[in-house]
């Protein structure tokens, strides 16, 4: 005996069969379908030669199901339910009423940016679940990313070919720096030379970025300390172990005591948010970067307006 193929079984057979079991009649069927009576009278022909089982017969009274019948009659409900239910949470999907979201973020970020960011996002959307993913470095939320951990993460642009940004803000590097000797209102090469050192990591990226930074400037500092938390380097420059070098957004909030300066030139790292490219996102990933790019977009605005007065 030959095995069922299965995939030959149509959803319009499954649902010529139900209607037929609900009505007992096959031109109610086709009615309730709003179908011809030969489209009915076909699709359960054909159903009945692909299964290899007589489901319906035929008397004066109407049409009605043999036990066979009744039994796939109500499998078949079963499917019928199964796919409203899958359209109806697509639809749900789609119209952002539910669902998940995952973003992955490093330190600075995720303590100053993305609490407001999801605060405004859950004003919008109340029904989609947002979880955090949080790194030390941007490169690891970059990793997440590309793993398939998180839907969407924060990182320095430009980032690499296999995503999609949009850029939020820039945040600058300042020196901090202990207040004893107090240092000038403008700082030089020469002056920032007189403290040794603090920096993060030679892995971390804030190192690379401001290495760089003196290299293409001609200035040789070599740190004399490498220390991985934030808060350990502005405590040690507090208690007047030496200087660093730091994005505004890292540094906040600044312990009392602690003098900030512009760098002699600007220093900058660009974050943005990033996804992959060409992948089927949620519309949930848009939605959030929108409400990212509104709050930038607001910070902007009321930077310039500061400027203006």
């Amino acid at each position: 005996m030959s095995r069922i193929d299965l995939t030959k079984l149509k959803f319009s057979q499954l649902r010529a069969l139900v209607a037929v079991a609900d009505t007992g009649n096959f031109s109610q069927a086709a009615a309730k379908l709003a179908l011809s009576q030969s489209t009915i009278s076909h699709a359960i022909a054909t159903l009945e030669d692909e299964l290899g089982a007589i489901l319906v017969k035929r008397g004066r009274q109407g049409a009605f199901l043999t036990s066979i019948g009744a039994d796939i009659a109500a499998d078949a409900r079963s499917v019928l339910d199964l796919l409203v239910e899958i359209g109806r949470k697509a639809e749900s999907a789609r119209s952002l009423e539910t669902g998940e979201l995952t973003i992955a973020c490093f330190r600075s970020i995720g303590t100053h940016i993305l609490p407001g960011a999801i605060a405004q996002f859950h004003r919008r959307f109340p029904g989609i679940r947002v979880t955090i993913n949080e790194y030390q470095l941007f490169r690891a939320v970059e990793d997440d990313i590309r793993q398939g951990g998180a839907d969407l993460g924060f990182t320095y642009l430009p980032a690499g070919p296999e995503f999609e940004t949009r850029e939020l803000f820039r945040d600058d590097y300042i020196a901090l720096l202990p207040p004893d000797p107090p240092p000038p209102e403008t700082l030089t090469w020469e002056h920032l030379k007189r403290y040794p050192l603090i920096l993060s990591p030679e892995e971390y990226g804030c190192h690379q970025i401001i290495t760089n930074y003196l290299a293409h400037h001609n200035q040789q500092i070599d740190p004399a300390y490498e220390v991985k938390e934030d808060s350990t380097i502005l405590g040690m420059v507090q208690r007047g172990l030496g200087a660093t070098v730091m994005a505004r957004l890292a540094a906040q909030p600044i312990p009392p005591g602690i003098v900030t300066r512009s760098l002699p030139s600007l220093l900058e790292r660009v974050i943005g948010a990033a996804f992959l490219a060409d992948v089927l996102h949620p519309p949930a990933v848009f939605a959030f970067v929108d409400t990212l790019q509104q709050m930038a977009q607001r910070e902007r605005n009321g930077a310039v307006a500061d400027e203006s007065m």
